[in-house]
């Protein structure tokens, strides 16, 4: 089968947006949106050929680029990898050098947008941010409101409210309060049984690895519109993730943690191995911190998750 490796750019303008371009129709997958890039010659480099196809396509230098994700798919007639960098400075204004529309679209919206399946994953990494905030355990219900205030209003943009030692009527008033304080800031995602989904249509949903196993046979419990996410510790995890279609993972533990002394972490290794054979986004989660961002995007994750690390201090 043929394999074809490409550069792909998710470019990022001052205000957040995103730019896409519109396949020609007499190409494969003609029509559809895309994110720029092009082909990986044989020994190039794939910085080289990104900042060469966006030279050429869009009339831009790039000055500052990270990886985001790599996405394998098979198409059938050909295997292709996309490696997906995120560009966040560059010199010139972008245009259509070879004719195609072009587009700025705000992460939120790049749904709306018919992309080829390979892109899926690639829409969702645009979509994410590269930290994910858990809310600790113990804390009282306005320690947590406080806590998660002070969090949006720090730019956090991706909350998951977990508080297992609440019962499930203060947890659901709890979840109200914090769903109110994310509403068009940062996107709230709830832990629970999955019949509270319809009480909570704004939230995402994450689940427990033991949600994971029991529910993935099933495939996906509810539409693409909503985020779904799943807690994974290794590779069948993965895969059962992967076949129930969620839109990104934690993998842990990374490194030893405090709260769970002698339990056997991956290391940056083995979690980088796990995240090449899976092709949703990944935050990295246990004995890691937002030091850690740059390194976990340079074994392929979408970022960090934490806990106390992302944590605010406030008073009381």
């Amino acid at each position: 089968m043929k394999r074809v490796h490409v550069a792909a750019a998710v470019i990022r303008g001052l205000d957040g947006r995103v730019l896409i371009a519109r396949r020609p129709d007499d190409k494969h997958q003609g029509g559809l949106w895309e994110f720029p890039g092009g082909k990986v010659e044989e020994g190039e480099a794939v910085q080289v050929a990104l900042a060469r196809e966006l030279k050429e396509e869009l009339g831009i230098d790039v000055e500052k680029a990270r990886p985001l994700i790599r996405v394998q798919h098979d198409y059938s007639d050909k295997l292709v990898l996309l490696d997906v960098w995120e560009v966040c400075a560059f010199s010139g204004a972008p245009h259509g050098a070879e004719g195609q529309p072009l587009a700025w679209v705000a992460p939120r919206d790049l749904a709306d947008y018919e992309f080829p399946a390979a892109n899926e994953p690639i829409v969702q990494a645009a979509r994410l941010p590269d930290r994910y905030l858990i809310t600790p355990d113990g804390l009282e219900t306005p320690q947590l409101v406080q806590g998660v205030r002070a969090a949006v209003a720090s730019g956090i943009r991706l909350i998951q409210l977990r508080a297992p030692n609440m019962y499930s009527p203060e947890y659901r008033d709890l979840a109200v309060d914090v769903q109110g304080l994310c509403a068009g800031k940062a996107q709230l995602m709830l832990k629970g049984p999955l019949e509270w989904l319809g009480d909570f249509p704004a939230a995402g949903w994450h689940l427990t690895s033991e949600q994971l196993r029991k529910y993935a046979p099933n495939g996906r419990p509810f539409p693409r519109e909503r985020l779904l996410a799943a807690s994974c510790h290794n590779a069948e995890e993965l895969e059962l993730a992967a076949r129930m279609g969620v839109d990104f993972v934690t993998l842990s533990p990374v490194q030893p943690t405090e709260s769970h002394p002698g339990e056997p972490a991956l290391g940056w290794d083995a979690a980088a191995e796990l995240i090449e054979r899976f092709n949703q986004p990944v935050f990295l989660l246990g004995g890691v911190g937002p030091r850690d961002v740059e390194r976990a995007r340079n074994v392929g994750a979408q970022g960090v998750a934490g806990i106390r690390a992302f944590w605010p201090k406030t008073e009381g």
